[in-house]
């Protein structure tokens, strides 16, 4: 991949963050973390997992765009 095309990934998964992590503010303030907790646990998931994601290919970007 090219520095641009992690560059595209990183401003995705960044929306992506940024929905689930509204989502899960929704969800928290309705108490349904409590009362859909298997839910919860997923979209915990899917946000531990764009995180990582993110900062894999913001390394890899920044190694990327070292050597050229």
């Amino acid at each position: 991949m090219t520095s641009q095309d992690h560059e595209t990934v990183i401003l995705e998964l960044d929306a992506l963050i940024r929905d689930t992590q509204t989502l899960l503010d929704k969800v928290m303030h309705h108490g349904l973390d409590q009362t859909q907790a298997e839910d919860y646990g997923r979209l915990l998931a899917i946000l531990d997992s764009a995180v990582k994601q993110q900062r894999e290919h913001t390394f890899a970007m920044l190694k990327a765009s070292s050597h050229t």
